[in-house]
């Protein structure tokens, strides 16, 4: 399941086509089919959160892997790994070597894909892709920088935005970009069992101690996995043994041996303001009934 670990990941395995000419360019998505990026040269490709960026001459690709997305990268003319049908975006690039084959990125399964021009990204006004989403995690000054001028760093902010709701559960605060951008569903579960918290705690309940803490093992623990092919939280890398709770719903668990539990917390609504939570998904959960203090 992307996060912000499998986005900046992505972002560093695309460094390469930084400095490369495109030479084919292929949208394939209707608002921006007609526009043409061949001849452009890539400036950078850098992840925020969830979101990947492509800078190509004066114009940004901006695309979110959501659920099911994914980049493969191969030589020009070999078979895809997934149907034609669902390529969002097409690029192919110089080759590596004098006579060699062009190289092709091909973006499957896309949440969206946007095209902006690069300007916007130069302020935090709002037509700045990014303008709404709170900091990133995954940042490497995440502790050190301030955030907008705001004199507080983006941790420091990460946490003021997760506390100005203390009637919102904390699972669903750390799901919301708006607060902290690059957590997800399995990260909220296993990062909120290692606490000992149910997901569905008030986050004033917790308390601002509690918030401080979940956001650095959060941080902590996806900036040990932002390398790994394959995630780990309980040191444990043998096949199926990485995960405490997540997608281990009526097995034991590791801690104790209680069976592990699983519901659904969020939706429209769900954090006691309609308005602000109108775009919410109901996700998952998944804890210990003996390990995480249910409220």
């Amino acid at each position: 399941m992307p996060e912000g670990d499998s986005v900046l990941q992505l972002s560093n395995r695309l460094q390469w086509m930084t400095g490369r000419t495109v030479t084919r360019s292929d949208i394939r998505v209707p608002r921006f089919a007609t526009i043409d990026l061949t001849g452009t040269e890539v400036q950078r490709v850098w992840p925020y959160g969830k979101h990947l960026f492509m800078q190509m001459a004066d114009r940004v690709v901006h695309t979110h892997l959501k659920m099911e997305g994914v980049w493969s990268i191969h030589a020009a003319g070999a078979r895809w790994r997934r149907p034609g049908y669902t390529a969002r975006a097409v690029f192919r690039f110089s080759p590596q070597y004098e006579g060699g084959p062009d190289i092709e990125i091909v973006g499957h399964d896309l949440g969206f894909v946007r095209i902006v021009p690069a300007e916007v990204f130069e302020d935090a006004g709002a037509d700045n892709p990014i303008a709404h989403l709170g900091p990133d995690i995954l940042n490497e000054d995440w502790a050190v920088k301030e955030w907008r001028d705001s004199g507080r760093t983006w941790r420091e902010e990460a946490i003021a935005r997760i506390l100005r709701r203390p009637e919102r559960s904390l699972g669903a605060a750390l799901l919301d970009q708006r607060n902290v951008a690059g957590i997800g569903n399995e990260y909220r579960a296993e990062v909120m069992f290692m606490v000992g918290l149910h997901p569905a705690v008030p986050v004033g309940r917790a308390g601002q101690s509690e918030v401080e803490h979940v956001l650095d093992i959060s941080r902590r623990v996806m900036w040990e996995n932002r390398a790994e092919p394959r995630r780990l939280f309980t040191g444990d890398r043998r096949p199926g043994m990485g995960n405490f709770v997540f997608g281990r719903a009526a097995k034991a668990c590791r801690r104790c041996g209680a069976a592990i539990e699983k519901s659904s917390l969020g939706g429209p609504g769900a954090g006691g303001d309609a308005e602000l939570d109108s775009g919410e998904l109901e996700r998952i959960i998944w804890w210990c009934p003996e390990c995480q203090e249910i409220p």
